[in-house]
């Protein structure tokens, strides 16, 4: 069983487009598929997270001193064997939310572990644009993005508000695009959290724990 976290990336909770919370429908889904494959998820909204009002990472508190939403997070980030990432689409890039959120944690808890890309949205494009950029943001993190990608356009016409699919929906059809992702997802998570048991992580490449300037090239004479 490896353990999961499903990041919503929209906070917003208001209309229009219609439905409302469009994401948490997708999101809801990721979830009980990775938990019918038996594996340990957490559903991440940033509605339910207290942010500080100035922006300042976690990384940057003295030890024990981060408020207690950024530290309980970075306790769940730091546990977690890989990462879903869903996202709709804000001007062709991933959304505002979900940078935002995950700009408050450094790459050292992310490092080494997977993540899968998930985008949607209520028209014909299912957030494919926005996934464009995320595999660069992922990447950075340290959390590589699986090679197959979900998206879903007209979203609210697939999932139900709990994130079931509608009873005119092709479900198994619909399982296996799903499925797709998730299983990769599972099989790195697996593959990773086992040799960063028996190997560690490399010494000539660690995760950055301090800040940018540790991937600075070394200074000119």
């Amino acid at each position: 069983m490896s353990k999961f976290l499903v990041f919503l990336g929209s906070a917003r909770d208001s209309t229009p487009p219609r439905p409302a919370r469009l994401g948490l429908r997708v999101a809801r889904q990721c979830q009980s598929q990775l938990a019918a494959m038996g594996h340990s998820v957490d559903l991440i909204d940033p509605l339910a997270i207290e942010l500080p009002a100035v922006f300042k990472p976690h990384f940057a508190y003295a030890a024990n001193a981060a408020p207690a939403a950024l530290a309980e997070l970075a306790g769940k980030i730091a546990d977690a064997d890989g990462y879903v990432m869903v996202s709709p689409e804000y001007n062709h890039s991933m959304s505002p939310a979900l940078a935002h959120l995950l700009n408050h944690f450094g790459s050292s808890l992310f490092s080494y572990k997977p993540s899968a890309i998930v985008t949607y949205s209520a028209g014909q494009w299912g957030g494919a644009r926005a996934a464009i950029g995320m595999r660069a943001f992922l990447s950075e993190l340290g959390c590589l993005p699986v090679s197959a990608m979900i998206h879903l356009p007209k979203a609210q016409e697939v999932l139900t508000a709990d994130g079931d699919f509608l009873e005119q929906i092709d479900a198994d059809a619909w399982h296996g695009y799903f499925g797709r992702a998730l299983a990769q997802l599972e099989w790195w998570a697996a593959a990773a959290h086992a040799h960063r048991t028996s190997e560690g992580t490399p010494i000539a490449a660690p995760a950055f724990s301090r800040d940018p300037s540790q991937r600075n090239a070394p200074e000119l004479p």
